[in-house]
């Protein structure tokens, strides 16, 4: 968002050089490029680091975005991580990014508890739609009994329910409470999908301050 800056760090812990290729999207999976730097994939030397920012201006709307990492060595060595800085006044605050992984068809459950606040990130890595099923219960449940292990299952009665499609390399953040809800259940159906946590992180924060007192443009006297 406005103020606010994400970099990610890839670092060769090898003993041989390794080669990388990084793809940036923004939120709706539109490809975007990264600051500096050509298309195409990143060679590292053994022991190198090297940082990259996201070609997006700060004052855009839109402030989701993700990078994809694929190693092209058989002996995975690259370390990956990630930060956002936003900017606040006198002061910089610090959060840090973590590197998640994507599956088929992942689900997630759960009551809201301590997660009030959080957001849950749903990013479809692959080159076909996936389908999201949302379900915001009061935490009641119900089975319905049957042949399969399936529909023996305890299944939530969803007091707001929503399907819909995202896109290929599209995104959703999903708030964890809507209204007066207790819980939260998603199922996905996709090639590959990744399902993240986005808790209220506490940050670092680092002040500076300006000495009103300096005056450019002149030769400062000799005390």
């Amino acid at each position: 968002g406005s103020g606010c800056t994400s970099v990610i760090e890839v670092r060769n812990l090898g003993e041989v050089a390794d080669a990388i290729d990084l793809e940036g999207h923004r939120g709706n999976g539109a490809l975007v490029g990264f600051a500096g730097h050509a298309f195409g994939p990143v060679r590292l030397p053994p022991g190198a680091r090297d940082r990259y920012r996201l070609d997006i201006p700060e004052n855009e709307t839109d402030t989701h975005a993700w990078v994809l990492m694929r190693e092209r060595s058989a002996h995975p060595s690259v370390a990956l991580s990630g930060s956002t800085e936003c900017r606040e006044g006198d002061g910089v605050r610090t959060l840090a990014r973590e590197a998640a992984y994507a599956t088929r068809n992942p689900r997630f459950a759960g009551d809201v508890g301590d997660m009030r606040g959080s957001m849950l990130a749903v990013i479809n890595l692959s080159l076909r739609p996936a389908v999201l099923q949302v379900c915001y219960s009061a935490g009641n449940l119900y089975s319905v009994p049957g042949e399969t292990q399936e529909s023996r299952e305890l299944q939530p009665v969803c007091s707001s329910w929503r399907d819909e499609q995202v896109p290929p390399f599209g995104t959703r953040n999903l708030p964890v409470q809507r209204e007066d809800s207790a819980h939260l259940s998603v199922k996905t159906r996709g090639d590959s999908v990744l399902l993240q946590m986005l808790h209220p992180a506490p940050s670092n924060l680092r002040t500076y301050t300006v000495d009103s007192t300096i005056r450019f443009g002149a030769e400062v006297p000799a005390k």
